[in-house]
């Protein structure tokens, strides 16, 4: 039987998420190749009940998540489409119902009660990381790039993201939230985004494994493969020390190595607000214990950036025109005056996120070139 064959949309849902039962394993199948399986609103509704009808089903042992397409897994969220309902003049709401019902799924594949392995191929960005890397399981490959880009869109790393990068090893995490530049496979297990890296042509064989009722951990993989990050640590923890953005935007500007002066170019071309609320954001996240915190914070700081004129203008630069020639509201990071981002992180109006999963703990154990690529969608 061929793949075309056995999966299946949700009865009565979107047929961008399919479903399959091989075995003892529930498959997803994200199934937007032509913008890398881009998350909308329907196929999280779908998702959320597919997982809860499989967590309920003795016959299924585990779950697993892979994107259609040579692409990747995903590349984030439709925010093309987020966009267009700001534009429209719908106000915030729409996107931020999005983002807070993206939360629950999140929150549910943190709890799921059974293995959720998520094949983390290709491309895996924004709200690509978050239906990932909350798995019990994360394995990427040598064609994996993971990011989480929305500094560059003038949003902020959310998706329970700054959970797993506020743990990563000296300042890894705030530099890949501050720039949004994409790291590798071995980077990704580095920075706890995942957790083994493997061959992409062993994944039928993983898949049979666990259809066969096998239970798979990260000894299927390397998890002590090396990728570049370790090197770098001799100025990213340096000069990404500190709570203050421009001072870190100077430290790498004074540094000599190629990695720092890099980041200082990428730095310059991010929305000036979202660099400086991906800062005080991560710093505020090593401080909670539990993902479900973050989740709430993701959404406090959503509410407050929905509309605003950095977000709009970063999709339409980077996803709508193309140009990527955005329009910041500030001409640099000198320019954000502190009280204001302090101001984002006093609203007192969260929505928690109920869904089972939202107290998940894990231990605490990457300019224009850095846009994202060409056909995303999404954040």
């Amino acid at each position: 039987m061929s793949d075309d064959e056995k999966f299946a949309a949700r009865p009565g849902m979107t047929d961008e998420v399919l479903y399959a039962r091989d075995g003892r394993l529930g498959q997803i199948l994200l199934n937007r190749p032509k913008v890398i399986n881009a998350l909308t609103g329907p196929m999280v509704t779908s998702v959320l009940a597919q997982l809860q009808d499989w967590a309920q089903d003795d016959a299924v042992l585990a779950v697993s998540i892979q994107g259609a397409g040579e692409r990747g897994l995903c590349a984030g969220n439709d925010v093309r489409a987020l966009r267009e309902g700001l534009m429209q003049g719908h106000g915030s709401a729409g996107a931020v119902q999005f983002w807070a019902h993206e939360s629950h799924l999140n929150a549910a594949i943190a709890g799921f009660p059974k293995p959720f392995v998520a094949f983390m191929d290709g491309i895996v960005m924004g709200g690509g990381v978050g239906i990932s890397a909350h798995g019990s399981l994360r394995l990427v490959t040598e064609r994996s790039r993971v990011a989480m880009p929305e500094t560059a869109i003038g949003f902020f790393p959310d998706v329970g993201s700054l959970f797993l990068l506020s743990r990563a090893p000296g300042e890894i995490g705030t530099h890949l939230a501050m720039t949004g530049l994409s790291v590798g496979g071995a980077d990704a297990v580095t920075c706890g985004l995942a957790d083994a890296l493997f061959d992409s042509q062993d994944i039928p064989g993983l898949i049979a494994r666990l259809a066969a009722g096998e239970a798979l951990d990260a000894g299927v993989g390397s998890t002590s493969a090396v990728g570049d990050l370790p090197a770098e640590r001799n100025w990213i923890d340096s000069c990404y020390a500190g709570n203050d953005p421009v001072t870190i935007a100077r430290a790498l500007r004074g540094h000599s190595a190629p990695g720092a002066q890099h980041s200082a170019d990428v730095l310059r071309t991010r929305s000036p607000m979202a660099v400086a609320v991906a800062l005080e954001a991560i710093r505020r996240a090593s401080n909670m214990d539990t993902l479900g915190q973050v989740l709430e914070q993701d959404l406090m700081l959503g509410r407050a950036l929905a509309g605003s004129p950095d977000f709009v203008e970063g999709v339409r630069a980077l996803l709508v025109d193309r140009d990527n020639a955005p329009r910041w509201r500030h001409a640099s990071l000198e320019d954000v005056d502190p009280a204001e981002v302090a101001e984002l992180f006093t609203d007192d109006r969260r929505t928690a996120v109920a869904t089972a999963g939202g107290g998940q703990r894990r231990p605490r154990p990457a300019e224009k070139a850095a846009a994202p690529p060409h056909g995303e969608d999404v954040e």
